[in-house]
């Protein structure tokens, strides 16, 4: 297997960190520290980390300010979204749901669904693409 790094950017300028590896170590709440310390933090609704990313899964950490909303849309494969700080309304065309920390929920490809942070949220969202 070919190891995968990130270039660094203006908005994360530490460095390249790995995306894709024989074994990646994620530390989560370093992660989020560092959603919040960018400037994309201060001055958009939200910020998001691509933590792995490979042919068939992507882990992206994302931060979202109190009111933020991700607009209607699909994902091309089965997701899962835990939240880890915070609170989230995740809605499909036939529920409501309100996600506290540590809850986490699951969702087939291609639902239509929409996001909104009730409170600064910071969510890990899984996506699992069948190859």
């Amino acid at each position: 297997m070919e190891n995968k790094r990130n270039a660094a950017t203006p908005q994360r300028p530490l460095g390249a960190r790995p995306l894709l590896a024989e074994l990646v170590l994620l530390d989560l709440p370093t992660a989020a520290g560092q959603l919040y310390q960018e400037p994309a933090w201060t001055s958009s609704d939200r910020n998001a980390l691509t933590l792995f990313k490979s042919d068939t899964l992507r882990l992206v950490l994302t931060a979202l300010h109190a009111g933020a909303t991700m607009k209607t849309h699909t994902a091309k494969g089965d997701i899962s979204v835990q939240v880890l700080a915070g609170r989230l309304a995740f809605a499909t065309a036939s529920q409501l749901l309100e996600l506290g920390i540590g809850q986490l929920l699951t969702l087939q490809a291609n639902v239509p669904h929409s996001v909104t942070a009730l409170e600064d949220t910071t969510f890990l969202l899984t996506l699992a693409i069948s190859g």
